[in-house]
C-alpha cells in the first residue's frame, strides 16, 4: 500500500478556501497558477473592503462624509455639503505633505 506524501504544515484555513471553491462548483477545473490568481485576488479585494471600511468610518466621525440608510437598501455615503470646504482644505494639507515630503527624500 502506498504511504500518503509528507507535507508541510498546511494552513487550514487556505486550505478551505480551496476546497469551497471547487464544493460550490463541482464542474470547475483550474491550474495552479490559476487558484492562486483568484486566491490572491480574493485575498487583496477582502483585504482592500476591510481599509476601505475603516477609512470610510474615519471620515464619517470626522465629519466629512455622512452615513444614509435608505429604507430596504445598504449603506450609503456621501460629502456633508456643510463640510465641502473643509474637506477641500485637508485634501490640500495632504497634497502639500505629500510634495514637501517627495522634496526632502
Amino acid at each position: 500500500m502506498r504511504q500518503p506524501a509528507r507535507h508541510a504544515e498546511v494552513d487550514p484555513e487556505i486550505a478551505k478556501q480551496i476546497l469551497l471553491y471547487f464544493v460550490r462548483k463541482p464542474q470547475a477545473a483550474d491550474s495552479l497558477e490559476g487558484i492562486a490568481r483568484w486566491r490572491l485576488l480574493e485575498e487583496r479585494l477582502s483585504r482592500t473592503v476591510k481599509q476601505t471600511e475603516e477609512v470610510v468610518k474615519w471620515l464619517v466621525s470626522k465629519g466629512y462624509l455622512q452615513e444614509i440608510e435608505p429604507m430596504g437598501c445598504t449603506k450609503l455615503y456621501r460629502l456633508d455639503p456643510r463640510r465641502q470646504d473643509q474637506a477641500v482644505r485637508f485634501l490640500a494639507g495632504i497634497n502639500s505633505a505629500k510634495r514637501h515630503t517627495s522634496r526632502t527624500q
